[in-house]
């Protein structure tokens, strides 16, 4: 474990170095914030007003929270790196390696997702605050299961994505198959909660990603209760377990064919 915290720590101090950058690309997070309060606004001609059990105060703080963890993944570029290592053989460079190639690019996004989710919460929370004038009903052991829920939601995304980077092992490109994965979160998770879509539709999510990546995070932000933070932990923890085993298994087999090819 020791090495794995060491290259957390090595890429946290090199992105050190872009703070102004990831501040500079907040403008294009107001602006959602910006457009998305506008339309709630809209739609909800009276603050209290519930619509499918979300008021005015709560569909904005969703939506804060579900942006925040969507642009701190930077799943695109994540996915393309897997991607590229396998297309040009870099790959083969860590199989050798004294680390587990998975542990590896896992603590290396975990190194960049750590600069971006302090830079992007507080931005974010503030921009909330500005907006709205007020936050969710929350003391401080809520707000710790909310902060627990989603560092486990982005180290399941980044297996989810890893999985299909490495899908380039056996096609030549993945890139449509995250684009899938992630039109899927963003409409079903990002933009709006579970409960806004038909039931059979919900049945279906609260078994899917969409449920331990994004919704459950900001559903527990905007509305907690204990029960439901015990079911989405364990959702999140078995999630994590099978994600990290399929790409364990998905990646043992893509070097298995390097191997038999002479890669």
């Amino acid at each position: 474990m020791r090495k794995y915290a060491f290259i957390i720590k090595t890429q946290v101090m090199s992105n050190l170095q872009y703070v102004f950058n990831l501040i500079f690309n907040y403008i294009s997070y107001f602006i959602i914030l910006f457009i998305f309060f506008n339309i709630w606004q809209y739609i909800y001609s009276d603050s209290t007003n519930l619509i499918n059990g979300y008021n005015l105060n709560q569909m904005t703080w969703y939506v804060v929270i579900t942006e925040i963890i969507w642009m701190t993944l930077n799943g695109r570029k994540f996915c393309i790196q897997i991607s590229n290592d396998v297309k040009s053989g870099n790959i083969t460079y860590n199989i050798n390696k004294p680390y587990n190639y998975i542990g590896y690019v896992l603590s290396t996004h975990l190194g960049d997702i750590l600069i971006r989710i302090g830079i992007y919460s507080i931005l974010g929370v503030l921009t909330g605050f500005l907006f709205l004038g007020r936050f969710p009903d929350l003391n401080i052991f809520s707000v710790i299961i909310v902060i627990i829920t989603i560092f486990l939601a982005l180290i399941i995304s980044t297996l989810l994505i890893t999985f299909i980077g490495l899908f380039s092992f056996f096609i030549e490109d993945s890139g449509p198959f995250y684009w899938v994965y992630s039109k899927l979160i963003l409409v079903f998770g990002t933009m709006f909660p579970i409960e806004f879509f038909p039931s059979i539709i919900q049945k279906i999510l609260n078994f899917s990603p969409v449920y331990v990546v994004s919704y459950g995070p900001a559903k527990l932000f905007v509305d907690f209760s204990w029960n439901n933070a015990i079911s989405i932990i364990i959702a999140q923890l078995i999630y994590l377990a099978i994600a990290y085993l399929m790409c364990y298994l998905l990646y043992k087999k893509g070097v298995k064919k390097i191997n038999v090819n002479g890669g």
